[in-house]
């Protein structure tokens, strides 16, 4: 499964999750930490990609991970 968890609620995990909602997981993710909400104060977007990279691999597809960091100026 690569490390990556297994997903709720079908217990799916790595590659049989498909990617459209592993993009989703990391763009929601980067989201939450840069514009921040009401259970969660925002951080900075360098911060925000280096959280990403920590969970690259455990929450995180890390090729997808590796292609969002790309797009967003490799912050």
């Amino acid at each position: 499964n690569g490390g990556m968890e297994k997903g709720y609620p079908h217990g799916l995990d790595g590659e049989d999750i498909p990617i459209t909602s592993r993009i989703i997981a990391i763009a929601d993710a980067y989201d939450v930490m840069t514009i921040g909400r009401s259970y969660k104060n925002k951080v900075s977007k360098k911060d925000a990609i280096n959280e990403l990279k920590r969970c690259s691999g455990e929450q995180f597809d890390p090729r997808l991970v590796d292609e969002f960091v790309e797009i967003m100026g490799g912050q």
